[in-house]
């Protein structure tokens, strides 16, 4: 699939048993004799490596594959990366609810919760509730701690990659720095009593945006969604990976300052950041001053869900400031498909987006754009999660390393 960095096809006997199983998931090689084309290995060292894997239980036959010979014979028996042998956990935290789920290693929803939860209570009471919905999650799925391979957090902040913790959070009071990885960990253990796990952690919009292009755009190579809620945030998918620039602040458009807003107060502490005007919470606030009754950027989507015309004008209004500043974006990207989610991701946001980003942006950054909305909605963040664990735990080289503390 797009997003994997693809090691495999090394010539020889640089072809471990991680390439080997890269080829099979991608499914440019499913045979063996596929797998000996693709790497230049010996029959015999391909079984060997295979037989790793298979003892793992990461591997599976499937059914037989077509002839290769115009004369007939036996069709080659296929390989198939076995999805049944772990699941994996995925949260989604937003500033007053979250959702998690169990999904299989190739992304299948085994079982969801999505509750009430309150990103201002901080990191310990959070993280230790959502140990508590996974281990209800896991029994009403039929599986156990033990079958956990990884966890996958997104939340509503920048993320420091390498060592899981948000950084200068303008929305998660009590969150900066936090070991948000060691935490949720623990917490799976005090309701499950499960060994430690892998938890990896990566900021929302960048999950959602890693999400929607693996299910919907694997071959778009240049991927921007927007991700417009109580704040504002973009995630950007380039040649099937991730985005995140040096410490993972790229795409965090929210608090790029904004004509005509200087009287803005942001949450950041800034005057006229764009999420100060432009988001679900700033749209709210207009309702609210307007006498329509508003707090967050779930009661506008309700307002819009129920065609409410002011919320439909503020939205417009909102869309086009956002416009403004992606018609930026998009001409320094150029970007194959720009993508619209959140609370306000609907008509009147959308208009108003086109209209001032086709009228600022250069023809040519938009000559071959698709301007769309979200196609897994409330779900695109824990797929995104799910999938980058995935990716993660069975890349080539962890792969080996892997194996190796299996004694296989």
């Amino acid at each position: 699939m797009t997003g994997r960095t693809g090691r495999a096809g090394r010539g020889g006997s640089q072809a471990s048993a991680g390439d080997l199983l890269e080829l099979v998931r991608s499914g440019r090689a499913t045979t063996r004799g596929a797998l000996q084309q693709a790497t230049g290995l010996s029959r015999a060292t391909v079984g060997q490596r295979l037989d790793r894997l298979f003892r793992a239980g990461w591997l599976r036959e499937g059914g037989g594959g077509p002839v290769g010979s115009p004369l007939g014979g036996r069709p080659s028996i296929t390989l198939e990366f076995d999805d049944a042998h772990a699941v994996v956990l995925a949260a989604d935290l937003d500033t007053r609810h979250a959702r998690t789920a169990v999904l299989t290693l190739t992304g299948e929803i085994l079982a969801e919760h999505t509750g009430t939860l309150v990103i201002d209570d901080g990191p310990d009471v959070v993280l230790g509730e959502l140990g508590r919905w996974f281990a209800t999650l896991l029994e009403k799925a039929g599986h156990t701690a033990t079958e956990v391979c990884g966890i996958g957090l997104a939340v509503p902040g920048p993320v420091d990659r390498e060592t899981g913790r948000v950084v200068q959070p303008p929305i998660m009071p009590g969150w900066d720095g936090y070991d948000i990885r060691g935490r949720l960990a623990r917490a799976l253990g005090d309701h499950t009593g499960a060994g430690p796990v892998p938890v990896l952690v990566d900021n929302d919009a960048n999950l959602m945006a890693y999400g929607e292009q693996r299910t919907g755009y694997p071959d778009c190579s240049a991927f921007v969604l927007v991700k417009v809620s109580t704040g504002i945030g973009a995630g950007v998918v380039v040649g099937g990976s991730v985005y995140r620039g040096i410490d993972g602040g790229a795409g965090d458009i929210g608090h790029i300052r904004v004509p005509d807003g200087s009287d803005a107060l942001c949450r950041c502490g800034s005057y006229g950041c764009l999420a100060a005007v432009a988001s679900g919470g700033a749209v709210a606030r207009r309702l609210a001053a307007a006498g329509v009754p508003a707090a967050s950027g779930s009661d506008v989507r309700d307002l819009l869900g129920a065609g409410h015309p002011a919320a439909a004008e503020f939205a417009r209004e909102a869309g086009r400031r956002v416009g403004e500043v992606l018609a930026t974006v998009v001409t320094l990207l150029n970007p194959g498909v720009l993508m619209v989610a959140g609370d306000l991701a609907g008509t009147p946001f959308l208009t108003g987006v086109r209209e001032l980003l086709y009228q600022r942006a250069l023809p040519r950054s938009t000559a071959h754009l698709d301007v769309v909305t979200s196609r897994l909605g409330e779900r695109a963040a824990l797929l995104g999660a799910g999938a980058l664990v995935v990716e993660h735990l069975y890349a080539p080289e962890r792969v080996e390393e892997r194996l190796r503390a299996l004694g296989v």
